[in-house]
């Protein structure tokens, strides 16, 4: 992993300055130098820059610090961390890189009542990788969060969706609105796909015709949430993939 901060290199033992702390960050599949929806990640780190440090951020500059950590490298997962350093009046712009990834499908998700605080926000200050951890040693791909009275809002890792007959339905529920979700709706809109938000709830999961996840690597299809098994559509998984491959990437 390549670690930057504020344009300058730092070595592999300075791990914790993307992983701890107060701050936010955005994360994105770099391919060929491009990456879908860039506008919207400068978007998320201008309005949580706002609401956590009081500040807008330089968008201009933050391109100029990946392009920067990215070198010669094509293909990458890149996350931009925005964060206090210790005896810095401002916060700290780090750009991490690293091998190119996707998104693991299908998956098992177990139901666990957690929350990220202000889940509006990609920051750091959550335990949803204490769930995920949780669900894997429980025999599960990933945790589902809930808020405790089983209305379902995303997964401790990627937004979920939900087939309801031609519709594609979102979770009404705080949590993050991340950027292939964005970009899915706004391509499934204009094709003319019903989509909506509503409230999910564990227990009335099996009304629905199926289930997915969509995050920064992808989309995967969901096979089972605890012990109510799934089904997947080849066609509605196809859907998606069609509607996200559609959206031009953007050069950084």
């Amino acid at each position: 992993m390549r670690i930057e901060v504020n344009g300058r290199a730092v070595g592999a033992e300075m791990t914790w300055l993307a992983a701890s702390s107060f701050g936010h960050f955005t994360a994105m599949q770099v391919r060929n130098g491009t990456t879908r929806g860039l506008d919207l990640h400068l978007d998320r780190l201008e309005a949580a820059n706002r609401e956590l440090f009081g500040v807008g951020i330089d968008a201009a500059r933050v391109r100029e610090l990946i392009r920067h950590a990215l070198a010669d490298t094509e293909d990458a997962s890149v996350r931009v961390y925005v964060r206090e350093l210790d005896g810095d009046a401002e916060p700290a712009i780090v750009v991490t890189v690293r091998g190119p990834a996707t998104i693991a499908s299908p998956q098992r998700l177990m139901s666990v009542d957690y929350q990220r605080p202000a889940a509006h926000l990609k920051h750091l200050a959550t335990e949803q990788a204490f769930h995920t951890r949780a669900a894997r040693r429980a025999g599960y791909d990933d945790a589902l969060l809930t808020d405790g009275f089983d209305l379902v809002s995303e997964s401790a890792t990627a937004n979920i969706g939900f087939f309801d007959g031609g519709a594609v339905v979102w979770p009404d529920a705080a949590c993050l609105h991340g950027i292939t979700l964005q970009l899915l709706r706004r391509e499934l809109v204009r094709r003319g796909i019903e989509v909506r938000r509503e409230r999910v709830r564990v227990n009335e999961l099996d009304r629905f015709d199926g289930a997915f996840l969509s995050n920064a690597r992808g989309i995967a299809a969901v096979i089972a949430i605890d012990r109510l098994e799934l089904p997947v559509h080849p066609e509605r998984m196809d859907l998606l993939a069609s509607a996200y491959t559609a959206v031009a990437p953007d050069r950084i």
